[in-house]
C-alpha cells in the first residue's frame, strides 16, 4: 500500500475557506473598475455580466477565487476593466448579498439594479394581469364529477 505524503486529503481542503465568514471590510470600485451583475454562468472559470456602465461583458474568474469562491446568476461582482479589450473583464470580487444592499443604499449601484433575482434583467416580467395558474371549481362542478 502507498503511504500518504501530502498534508491532508479533501476534508482540510474544504476547511480553508473557514475564515472568510468574519465581516470584512467593504471594497468600493476605483479608476479601471466597474461594478457588474452576472447574468449567467459560461463554464471553464467565465460567466456574462451586466456592468452598470450598460456594457455586456464576458467575465473571466481570476485564479485565486476559482473554486474557492462560488458565482452564481445574478450575483454582485467587481470586475477589472481591460485597456485593450473592452468586451471582456476580470472577476476581482463578489459581494455577498448584504454588502450588495449597502452598495446600493450608498448609491453606487442604480436603484434599477435588482438584487435578490437569480438572473439580472434577462426575464421581463410577463405579467398579463392572469397570474393565476390554477382551477376554481364550485360545489355543484364537483358533485357532477
Amino acid at each position: 500500500m502507498p503511504k500518504n505524503k501530502g498534508k491532508g486529503g479533501k476534508n482540510r481542503k474544504r476547511g480553508k475557506n473557514e475564515a472568510d465568514d468574519e465581516k470584512r471590510e467593504l471594497v468600493f470600485k476605483e479608476d479601471g473598475q466597474e461594478y457588474a451583475q452576472v447574468l449567467r454562468m459560461l463554464g471553464n472559470g467565465r460567466c456574462e455580466a451586466m456592468c452598470i456602465d450598460g456594457t455586456k461583458r464576458l467575465c473571466h474568474i481570476r485564479g485565486k477565487m476559482h473554486k474557492k469562491v462560488w458565482i452564481a446568476a445574478g450575483d454582485i461582482i467587481l470586475v477589472g476593466l481591460r485597456d485593450y479589450q473592452d468586451d471582456k473583464a476580470d472577476v476581482i470580487l463578489k459581494y455577498m448579498p448584504d454588502e450588495a444592499r449597502l452598495l446600493k443604499a450608498y448609491g453606487e449601484l442604480p436603484e434599477s439594479t435588482r438584487l435578490n433575482e437569480g438572473i439580472a434583467g434577462g426575464i421581463d416580467d410577463e405579467d398579463d394581469g392572469g397570474g393565476d395558474d390554477y382551477l376554481e371549481f364550485e360545489d355543484e362542478d364537483i358533485d357532477k364529477i
